[in-house]
């Protein structure tokens, strides 16, 4: 009788296969804010009730403010927290991954918590709560979608901040020039394709090092614009920067639906393109040639030109197209919100859009929704300060950067930029 002996091969695939691969970083972080729920919002109880207002003056029906207690509404939602991270706990311990939804359930019921503790014997509008969120993302996502773009096709884009500057600055000017907003917004648009040219042309053309032209170029767009900010806006705000604000323009029906209608539909044409321009990234660089194209020379620029792809002219075109994008955000500050230029009025905008690209992992629905999330941590610091809330306004501020952190530590899975990205390209 003959016996037989498998071979090597197969005994490693076997042992491959048997093999488990356990992940604890999403437990791990599951179990330290449970623990934080349980000692803060259930040990440090706050006694009273807190009211959530959802109704505006114009809805088809007014939506009941939801009122609940405290004490009860704190504890029912830190065990539902406990019970997720024993979920999660359990989903690893069997070698599975901890899903997506069950980190955004996760994250919803902890906001739920932190809310029904720190609002306790006041109320907020929760409308109103959303609706700045939006209005504070707006910036933050077209920054995102150019930094997509880029990021995709191979270029690092640090100049975010100085694409949404220049346009800023430059819609203040024009707009207020001409006396048409919607000049203002193409003149905004042309200043990104500029500063994306710029950082283009250096990247690619003389290899410079990408992240270096990238903070160059903020640093010389901050100080060009605070300087003609000082020398021409400043001689005469009349004529240079006193721009046509966009006005609100609601969509029939759908504007009056309680909640979803003032926060989606109830917005300014810049806002408007903001949903297009979502849409038109998304189906352009998954259904498109143009996105197959594009992520070819970011992933693999060598075997794009195998194939006929002009790996630098595709990068080039793609980068200023990209600015084209952040320089929109950059008009949202003058004419959709703030009403004209002050000196470096991004404060910053622009690196939080370049961590909402990595915390989205380079994919623009993602990296929307990480700049949705900044934008309400942010303006839950407002609305919190108005309420006279016991948390420090620094601890909401920082919270964008903690979870960046998270992030790129692993909390949402495998954070991988573009194999090419970064990287520049010379033709053999």
């Amino acid at each position: 009788m003959s016996v037989t002996t498998p071979s090597p091969e197969l005994s490693v695939s076997a042992s491959l296969e048997s093999a488990t691969v356990k992940n604890w970083k999403a437990p791990i972080v599951f179990a330290v804010f449970s623990v934080i729920a349980v000692v803060v919002f259930v040990g440090f109880r706050r006694e009273g009730v807190s009211e959530f207002r959802f109704a505006t003056g114009s809805d088809f029906f007014a939506i009941p403010p939801l009122v609940v207690g405290s004490t009860p509404a704190t504890i029912v939602l830190s065990v539902l927290l406990l019970a997720l991270t024993g979920y999660s706990v359990w989903r690893t311990s069997t070698a599975r991954t901890t899903p997506i939804w069950l980190v955004s359930l996760f994250g919803v019921l902890f906001v739920a918590d932190f809310l029904a503790w720190v609002v306790a014997g006041n109320f907020i509008n929760a409308t109103g709560l959303l609706l700045g969120s939006i209005a504070l993302s707006a910036p933050l996502i077209f920054g995102a979608l150019g930094g997509v773009i880029s990021e995709r096709v191979g270029v690092v884009n640090v100049a975010i901040e100085g694409q949404l500057l220049a346009g800023a600055f430059t819609s203040a000017m024009v707009a207020s020039m001409t006396g048409n907003a919607l000049v203002g917004l193409l003149a905004a648009m042309v200043a990104g394709v500029l500063v994306g040219m710029v950082l283009a042309v250096f990247s690619i053309r003389y290899l410079v090092e990408q992240v270096i032209v990238g903070v160059v170029l903020n640093v010389l767009v901050a100080g060009l614009t605070g300087f003609l900010y000082s020398t021409v806006m400043g001689s005469n705000e009349a004529l240079f920067n006193s721009p046509p604000k966009l006005p609100q323009l609601p969509i029939p029906v759908l504007s009056e639906i309680p909640v979803i209608g003032p926060i989606l539909f109830r917005q300014t044409l810049i806002i408007y393109l903001m949903y297009v321009a979502i849409f038109l990234v998304w189906w352009g660089l998954y259904k498109t040639k143009w996105g197959l194209r594009l992520r070819a020379v970011g992933e693999h620029p060598q075997a794009a030109d195998t194939v006929g792809i002009r790996v630098n002219m595709t990068r080039f075109w793609n980068v200023s197209l990209a600015g084209a994008i952040a320089g929109l955000g950059g008009a949202y500050f003058t004419l959709g919100s703030v009403g004209g230029f002050t000196k470096e009025m991004t404060a910053g905008a622009g690196f939080i859009a370049l961590a909402a690209v990595i915390f989205g992992r380079w994919d623009p629905i993602k990296a929307t929704l990480a700049a949705l999330l900044f934008g309400f941590a942010s303006n839950l610091q407002n609305v919190l300060g108005a309420i006279g809330s016991p948390v420090p306004s620094e601890f909401m501020l920082m919270l964008p950067y903690v979870i960046t952190i998270l992030a790129v530590a692993g909390f949402v899975g495998q954070s991988r930029g573009p194999a090419a990205s970064g990287k520049a390209y010379v033709k053999q």
